[in-house]
């Protein structure tokens, strides 16, 4: 089989048969056809004259051109994912990626802001909302909602009205491999997404198709995007102290660990969270041990 045939039967078969996300399709993709261009360069173009050894030098060649860590990772994965998956198809003989593997990454703790800063953040928000502004009231009900039920950004943005239900304070989420799930949410977040839909919903509405079903809308009344709600959430952690990502799932990483803080079971997080593996989750035990022992050296006589 043609190599760039390959990529697009692959990139197909984890959209419709997988179920993986667009974004983590066009990824896996983009690195493949990376891959297929530099077997090219060395006269490789069938799936037939792939070898570990041309594998490991495309992995090689990133590295000398300075590609992180994690990317270095996902282009094996990328890598792995394509060949047991021609071998499983019988396309080729052997499935040459097996022995491939990935470079460790450096695992750094997620940003995680304090219960004050949190609590500082959403009062910002309510007095913004506050005044009546349609997108103020938006954003709270979106912020509440990120951080009340830990949701990817993804998620919130394609909420759609019947996804919520107010009475029972759950929302129903379709999270990665197209996997659902039920998720509960605190009075706050309730009150945020009420008030939003009372007064906030409508006149964006009517900015837009009134037939929409989207939870949340934008400024011309479609459902809102990610790229909007990465720059509310940016805005809103710009100049708070501590490093690390700026964007919506700073806010999932501090749900995870304050729910963690305050006893919650990490089963019961994994399953909130939507995590296939609970070693994924483990990490927010990490990041609660770290704050454990920064309380105790400012609190503790004998630290």
């Amino acid at each position: 089989m043609h190599l760039e045939r390959a990529v697009d039967d692959y990139a197909a078969h984890l959209a419709v048969e997988r179920g993986f996300s667009a974004h983590t399709v066009r990824a896996y993709r983009s690195d493949l056809e990376q891959l297929s261009v530099f077997a090219a360069e060395r006269g490789i173009r069938d799936t037939d004259d792939l070898d570990l050894e041309l594998l490991r030098d495309w992995l090689w060649q990133g590295s000398q051109a300075g590609l992180a860590k994690p990317t270095l990772a996902r282009r094996s994965a990328s890598a792995r994912g394509l060949t047991a998956w021609l071998f499983r198809d019988g396309a080729v003989a052997k499935d040459v990626g097996a022995r491939l593997t990935s470079p460790k990454t450096d695992h750094r703790l997620p940003r995680v802001l304090t219960r004050t800063q949190m609590d500082s953040m959403l009062d910002a928000l309510v007095l913004l909302a506050a005044e009546g502004d349609p997108l103020a009231l938006r954003n709270l009900a979106i912020v509440e909602l990120l951080y009340a039920s830990a949701l990817r950004v993804s998620e919130v943005t394609g909420l759609d009205l019947g996804d919520i239900d107010l009475d029972r304070l759950t929302v129903r989420v379709l999270g990665k491999g197209s996997k659902e799930r039920v998720v509960p949410f605190g009075v706050p977040a309730k009150n945020a997404v009420a008030d939003y839909l009372t007064r906030g919903r409508r006149e964006l509405l009517a900015q837009g198709s009134p037939t929409t079903s989207a939870l949340f809308l934008g400024a011309r009344g479609a459902r809102v995007g990610t790229r909007s709600v990465y720059s509310l959430v940016a805005r809103l952690l710009e100049g708070l102290p501590g490093s690390g990502s700026s964007g919506p799932h700073t806010l999932r990483h501090t749900a995870a660990t304050h729910l963690l803080d305050g006893g919650a079971d990490l089963r019961a997080v994994q399953e909130m969270l939507g995590h296939a593996s609970l070693g994924t989750t483990q990490i927010y035990t990490h990041v609660s041990a770290e704050r454990l022992k920064e309380s105790y050296g400012r609190a503790h006589p004998r630290a």
